[in-house]
């Protein structure tokens, strides 16, 4: 008996977690594949695209029959109350957000697979969906603030004089960091990029940016390539640089968070009021609390000429390629997962274990 495997339509998002073209170039030959209707039309990958790969269902059947139900973000309560006792439900259930998850979960029947709790290792690589939405967001969030900045980003040599570059200043050379080093260098900035790991030096320094040390930093061997956090002491002094260096810069583009916790203040407000009439801030870290001090989530604040833009989501701005990309971590994870056609949740596999937060 093949496993059946439902897609449901995101509620307040353009993105799909699976595509057409995910579903045509995956091994699982023997699974039965559906999807809600209309689940991929904002994307771009209407029901039509998805016909001889997909059968187009309504969200109560995907719910109700489905072995395995993918999404991006997890099925509201109502649709939790609906599941099949025994199916996987595979979304990003960000439990180390919120304390509430498991115990929420406790009460289903069904299996819950976290795609946020794959542990960030070199064989889970190609199942990381949170490196490839931080991507996206690095990328756009240059974009953006290119897109604000009264200034060009390049050197420019014009029969009307030059212009010198603009200098951006990068906050933490996660994921989302070192695509937004490698767009600002492309677009002709000049970068300098904080990171409290030593690690990144190498990464920072390989893209053409000049990486900026603070001593003291706490070791961060062992803790899965994110950051870890620091001493009020080591934050004194790298605050301390970063207004020095904020004040020169022309964009600052913040990715700075320590997972679980809130994100660490970098900018203070009084540091606006050095910076350059027109400058702006892209707070990749609003959603947990921001890297700048006036920083609000979803919104735009304007502090003495300074534009500070707080957006965790900007993943969201590119639906077709971000949804290829999430399916493609997707179809990795279902073919570790998998075994001659059947469930294989081996909870001696360090993936496994990691991310099934509900057995």
């Amino acid at each position: 008996m093949s496993l059946t495997i439902g897609i449901l339509k995101e509620k307040d998002d353009q993105r799909v977690s699976v595509t057409p073209d995910n579903i045509k170039k995956s091994k699982l030959k023997e699974a039965t594949w559906w999807i809600e209707n209309g689940a991929g039309a904002e994307a771009g990958f209407n029901d039509a695209k998805y016909e001889g790969l997909a059968t187009a269902k309504d969200r109560n059947t995907v719910l109700k029959e489905a072995d395995i139900i993918i999404s991006i973000f997890p099925p509201d309560d109502s649709d939790l109350a609906q599941i099949k006792a025994g199916a996987l439900v595979i979304s990003q259930f960000r439990p180390y957000q919120d304390a509430t998850v498991n115990d929420k979960l406790a009460q289903y029947n069904f299996r819950a697979l976290s795609m946020d709790m794959i542990p960030r290792t070199t064989l889970a690589q190609a199942m990381d969906v949170l490196s490839s939405m931080a991507s996206i967001a690095g990328y756009k969030a240059v974009l953006m603030a290119a897109q604000k900045l009264p200034r060009y980003f390049p050197m420019m040599i014009t029969s009307a004089g030059s212009i010198r570059p603009a200098k951006v200043l990068i906050l933490g050379a996660g994921v989302a960091g070192l695509q937004a080093i490698a767009t600002s260098r492309k677009l002709g900035a000049v970068v300098e990029v904080f990171d409290v790991r030593a690690a990144a030096k190498e990464e920072v320094q390989s893209l053409g940016a000049k990486f900026v040390e603070v001593e003291g930093a706490k070791d961060d061997k062992g803790a899965g390539g994110y950051a870890v956090e620091q001493s009020e002491e080591f934050l004194q002094r790298q605050r301390a640089e970063v207004q020095a260096r904020a004040a020169k810069s022309d964009v600052i583009i913040c990715t700075a968070q320590i997972r679980g916790r809130k994100a660490p203040v970098l900018i203070e407000e009084a540091t606006l009021h050095n910076m350059k009439h027109g400058s702006v801030i892209i707070d990749l870290a609003a959603s947990t609390g921001g890297n700048c001090a006036v920083t609000e989530n979803d919104k735009t604040v304007r502090l003495n000429g300074v534009t500070v833009i707080g957006n965790s989501s900007l993943d969201r701005d590119m639906p077709e390629d971000a949804s290829q990309m999430y399916g493609n971590n997707i179809m990795n994870l279902l073919m570790h997962i998998t075994k001659e056609g059947a469930l294989d949740l081996n909870m001696e596999d360090e993936i496994i274990a990691g991310s099934l937060i509900k057995a």
